[in-house]
């Protein structure tokens, strides 16, 4: 559990003062705004590929349904340079399910696979474009089969976000009253079914529905975090403003803490986080003059 004087500490630090502070226990980089990062993002991955094209090996990637701002900057770049996608296999982080576990409608827009096929791997000329084959959704019904597939060789990167509590994927903190995650579980979890988070619901329908929550996917098939952080190379990024402000501030300041998986990319030896202004801004550390009993007085 994070304390909350030290939550107060991290939370008061200008969002000019974080690429260079002292404290920092991961490297961070601030972007200006969406434009910007999904730009960065699409450049590295594809010099990233490009590179392992130019060595003659395949390439193995771990790829989010967000943040969704380097989609169209990827495509372009990858078109009007000739990347070849050829010799790439991406696994897909995770996928929404209904109540019963099942897939969702094929347009609902939490039904990742819909997205992705339309938006990434839609805009891409066929000829340089990630073979079907190459292409792994998670379902209900192949975890066992991409557990596999992922443990046959490294993964070079992974490409990600965050959740409002940190998660990596749909990797949430644990709530559950009766199963306390440790560390060390949460560490080595592996692709699984879950329910979601009632605090990761809230989110999501007020970020996407006007706070209808009914309309909220309530299930997930994610990899864990051991597939996650297998990766010889792991980037998160954020562009979504407040929702992840604090779980940036715990990431970047705070010790391992199961309450906020990311600050397992800390035992990492090649992770660094991004986030737009907007996102690495703290309304608390615009606000010195704000009295908490028992924190700040």
């Amino acid at each position: 559990m994070v304390d909350r004087k030290l939550l107060y500490r991290w939370c008061s630090i200008r969002v000019e003062d974080l690429e260079n502070h002292p404290d920092l226990k991961l490297p961070f980089r601030l972007v200006k705004n969406s434009e910007e990062m999904g730009e960065l993002m699409a450049k590295e991955l594809a010099e990233d590929i490009k590179k392992a094209n130019i060595e003659g090996r395949s390439y193995r990637a771990i790829i989010p349904c967000g943040p969704k701002c380097w989609y169209e900057p990827f495509a372009k770049y990858i078109n009007e340079n000739r990347i070849s996608l050829q010799n790439v296999e991406i696994f897909h982080m995770d996928e929404c399910l209904d109540w019963q576990g099942n897939l969702l409608a094929e347009n609902d827009p939490y039904n990742f696979c819909s997205f992705m096929k339309k938006y990434f791997y839609g805009p891409i000329l066929p000829e340089l474009n990630v073979k079907e084959e190459n292409r792994n959704f998670l379902r209900p019904n192949n975890i066992e089969s991409i557990r596999e597939k992922i443990e046959l060789k490294p993964i070079d990167f992974t490409l990600g976000g965050w959740g409002q509590d940190g998660h990596i994927a749909y990797n949430q903190s644990k709530r559950h009253p009766f199963c306390h995650v440790s560390i060390e579980e949460l560490k080595n979890s592996s692709i699984r079914i879950q329910e979601n988070n009632l605090d990761t619901i809230i989110t999501l329908g007020q970020r996407s529905y006007g706070a209808a929550y009914q309309f909220v996917p309530p299930m997930s098939v994610t990899l864990g975090i051991k597939e996650c952080l297998s990766a010889k190379k792991v980037r998160l990024f954020s562009d979504t403003g407040t929702w992840k402000q604090t779980a940036l501030r715990v990431a970047l300041f705070s010790d391992v803490d199961a309450e906020y998986p990311m600050t397992l990319l800390q035992n990492h030896p090649d992770a660094v986080i991004t986030a737009t202004y907007e996102t690495a801004c703290h309304p608390i550390s615009e606000h010195p003059e704000w009295e908490f009993k028992g924190i700040n007085i």
